[in-house]
């Protein structure tokens, strides 16, 4: 196994935090990103720190909030500084939000798609200089079964943002293998327990309209479908497969990196779907002469 550096976003917790570790675990040199590492997650950054030492693994926290371009540059400084390179982004960093759609405002929209979307562009800009420069590396993208999965509602500032930062990946993926850089997209489906994916969850601002739906004629319609995904998951789901699938990905050897993993107990019928679109990109490409973009050489 080649050891990589590894960047992390959002490693606070979650799967973030679970792909570290599983990362570490494998020899790699992690960087787990988060913010506010001597504020808020202090604790989050001592628990890293800690299991590091236990292990004997390289498992660093790197401060990181990918809302900020200035904050996004100085970590990406920092760990070619340290390291001299950086092999591997991992685009984990996001934020879920639950409530009827037209309860929240645009400008909670605008902040969703901001944690979920546009921060893997400001990361990409400040890391894929450097990439580009050694001609070889991974970006790993983690995305969700509900971008073409079921989608049950209450959720769709959550899935807009899901399924927007996907078909970003999708495109970036092409634009990346002529220099050595391969994509790998990770679809987890919905594990309600393992994260606090759920219970973090952000409310719709406008409240009046939310009661209106909830004890209007959706009345228990939230209930009945967080209930009802709870029900859908094995008893024996474990959301670290997601980390240690991630780090099959980043072990497997260059060049014959899958380019979609999914991860989904529940099976929503996001690989069913993916499979096919996945198959009419690469016909698109090889109608149009350009079927090398879909490999690394």
């Amino acid at each position: 196994m080649e050891k990589q550096v590894i960047l992390v976003t959002g490693a606070s917790s979650g799967f973030g935090a679970l792909t570290a570790r599983a990362l570490a675990d494998a020899g790699h040199t992690v960087y787990a990103s988060m913010r506010e590492t001597a504020g808020r997650n202090a604790a989050q950054a001592s628990a890293a720190a800690d299991y590091a030492q236990a292990r004997g693994v390289d498992l660093r926290t790197v401060e990181l909030d990918v809302t900020s371009e200035p904050s996004v540059e100085a970590a990406i400084a920092r760990i070619v500084a340290a390291d001299g390179r950086l092999d591997v982004l991992v685009h984990n960093a996001g934020h879920m939000s639950f409530g009827p759609a037209e309860a929240f405002t645009p400008e909670q929209y605008t902040q969703l798609f901001d944690v979920n979307v546009l921060s893997t562009q400001r990361v990409n800009r400040a890391a894929l200089p450097v990439l580009r420069e050694q001609g070889r590396g991974l970006v790993v993208w983690v995305s969700s079964s509900s971008t073409r999965g079921g989608t049950p509602p209450f959720l769709a500032p959550y899935f807009a943002a899901k399924a927007a930062m996907d078909s970003l990946a999708v495109s970036y993926a092409s634009e990346l293998t002529r220099w050595g850089i391969e994509t790998s997209i990770i679809v987890p489906g919905a594990f309600t327990k393992g994260t606090n994916h759920f219970a973090h969850s952000g409310k719709p601002a406008d409240e009046a309209i939310a009661e209106a739906y909830m004890k209007g004629p959706y009345a228990g319609v939230a209930e009945a479908a967080l209930n009802g995904l709870a029900a859908l998951e094995p008893a024996d789901a474990d959301a670290g497969e997601v980390a240690r699938a991630i780090a099959r990905v980043v072990d497997a050897p260059f060049g014959r990196r899958p380019f979609r993993v999914h991860i989904d107990p529940s099976q929503d019928g996001a690989e069913i779907v993916n499979g096919v679109a996945d198959r009419v990109r690469a016909e698109m490409f090889r109608r149009i002469g350009l079927e090398d973009l879909l490999t690394v050489k």
